[in-house]
């Protein structure tokens, strides 16, 4: 990116309205945060109940994992009813008071809106499904069968098998890119654009802060129903899908990301802009094309704030040759993106555990996220460096973990719940048994142990982010001189006021490397940054900040 350009970008202090640039989201899975009702499952009184301890964090909003009306197929992910709270979370008076005590404690709510496809419940598709001339017929992806009677083409269902389902009430084959449950929208139909923007505008009216778009690049379909293409082996390496699941066989190109979605994009973007200070993040579920389709969804300010890509949810670990890598690959496919980094999520296993982190290389990746150009996005309990819980066969309940056991183990690991208090049942999460067992490993790491030292990992994370909002360079300054030196990654953030160098270990071994000269201070050492100046070594997981004042 234009380094002035981008400068430009930062003359101002960061206005109330602006402040998802650079921003840290606290992603919260309700299920697993905590239950106030004693069934065992999470809730939004429960989130309520919880805001004194995220505010403490230092975070600027909140994302929270679906919580509308839903048969629960997909924990949420298949929705019923977009306008109304599932019981199992509470009703819509429990999400009123949850988002007027947020606002009070000067956090933003974002909701998970999952507009590509909803459950088979849904009164749009038991209408849509009910012959071939009602009035929501076109609202799903129908399409005939081959003479043969086999699907219509090729495409793959994430969750393995064809995306395909045969339903005998229309003699017709509908669409799923996930569950059989999750009928595929057709955006090509305008009813079905008008019907979800009528959904986005009936939650801006309530008060929430943005959305968190779930599989963006999915809303749209090819219309010719034309055969994905196979993927050669060495390029199989997508996130989501395990290497088990065929899907990682085809390259998606016209199940997904058809150029139809910027028309749509632009249009949610414009209804978003009607509010004063709302956001919008998509989710870009592309193994090949992930930076790609992030900048020509973000480029401007006509389509979606700010995406995230999975480059950083990979089992493939922070290197620097990687890192340095992946930006490089930023700047040429999309130099005007404004990405949101996650090390973890609710569908990846817990990044302490898929990297094999250390505690020292834990706390360090934490001050590497807030100092890299791009927004931040933590998973709950990210901030006490849970490793992925062992959840045993009989207590699975994603269906993906199911169908792939025991090559693929399923993201449950990720979903056990918040552990609050170490010595309490259910380590505080509920007085009940939990959808998902509590970690017994991960009891060790309770809010409460953590809150009483000084040097935990918890409070590692509140100083880490305060670092961030203390220097605007970090959250909102361009990103200049990424450099890889063997096992070193260095750079520097920087806006009209401040430069910031930063120099990261990423390596199992210590590594000399040579610090910028001129009239640098040293800074971050009480997150465990180090001093020094002229030729320096960083020992394994360490690294060195340094800051100056500019003109």
């Amino acid at each position: 990116m234009n380094v002035q350009n981008n400068l430009e970008q930062c003359k101002a202090t960061k206005l109330s309205s602006d402040w998802w640039r650079g921003g840290v989201i606290y992603q919260i899975y309700p299920r697993s945060f905590q239950d106030s009702n004693g069934d065992g499952i999470g809730d939004l009184k429960g989130i309520t109940a919880r805001l004194d301890y995220i505010a403490s964090l230092g975070v600027d909003a909140i994302w929270i994992s679906p919580f509308f009306k839903s048969p629960m197929k997909d924990f949420g992910y298949d929705v019923s009813d977009y306008r109304n709270v599932d019981p199992m979370f509470g009703s819509l008076a429990d999400f009123k008071e949850l988002l007027d005590q947020a606002h009070a404690k000067g956090l933003r709510i974002m909701i998970d809106l999952v507009l590509s496809h909803t459950s088979d419940q849904h009164p749009w598709f038991i209408e849509s499904r009910s012959n071939r001339e009602n009035p929501k017929s076109d609202w799903y992806v129908w399409a005939d069968p081959k003479p043969d009677g086999t699907p219509p083409n090729n495409w793959l269902s994430i969750f393995g098998g064809s995306a395909w389902q045969w339903d005998a009430r229309r003699l017709q084959y509908y669409l799923h890119n996930f569950l059989t449950s999750q009928p595929d929208l057709n955006f090509h139909c305008p009813d079905v654009q008008d019907a979800l923007l009528d959904v986005a505008r009936f939650w801006l009216d309530l008060g929430v802060d943005g959305f968190r778009l779930d599989t963006i690049n999915f809303y749209f379909h090819d219309k010719a129903l034309r055969d994905n293409p196979a993927l050669p082996m060495d390029q199989r390496n997508a996130t989501i899908a395990p290497a088990v699941n065929p899907y990682n066989h085809q390259d998606h190109l016209f199940s997904k990301s058809q150029p139809e979605n910027i028309a749509f994009l632009e249009r949610l973007r414009a209804l978003t802009d009607e509010y004063e200070g709302r956001a919008c993040l998509g989710e870009v579920g592309d193994a090949q094309r992930g930076l790609e389709i992030m900048g020509e969804y973000t480029s401007g300010d006509k389509r979606m704030h700010m995406c995230y890509a999975f480059e950083f949810l990979e089992k493939r670990s922070l290197t620097a040759t990687y890192t340095k890598h992946v930006f490089d690959q930023l700047e040429a496919k999309a130099g005007d993106a404004w990405p949101c980094w996650a090390f973890s999520n609710h569908d990846v296993q817990r990044h302490v555990s898929r990297w094999n982190l250390d505690d020292a290389a834990a706390r360090q990746h934490a001050v590497l996220m807030m100092c890299l150009r791009g927004s931040a996005c933590l998973y709950q309990g990210e901030e006490l460096g849970l490793h992925e819980a062992d959840v045993p066969f009989e207590k699975l309940q994603d269906p993906y973990g199911i169908e792939f056991w025991p090559e693929y183990k399923g993201r449950d690991g990720c979903r056990t719940p918040m552990v609050w208090a170490a010595q309490d049942e259910q380590s505080g999460f509920s007085t009940a048994e939990p959808w998902l067992p509590v970690s017994a490993q991960q009891a060790g790491q309770a809010v409460d142990r953590l809150e009483a030292d000084p040097s935990s990992m918890l409070n590692h994370y509140r100083r880490a982010i305060a670092l961030r909002h203390a220097h605007p360079a970090l959250a909102t300054g361009a990103q200049t001189g990424m450099t890889e030196t063997g096992s070193i990654l260095s750079f520097v953030r920087e806006d009209l006021h401040e430069q910031i160098f930063c120099a990261f270990n990423l390596g199992m071994d210590s590594a000399a490397f040579n610090l910028p000269e001129g009239s640098w201070q040293v800074m971050g050492q009480d997150l465990g940054g180090v001093e020094g100046s002229g030729n320096v070594v960083l020992n394994a997981a360490q690294f060195i900040l340094m800051y100056r004042k500019k003109g």
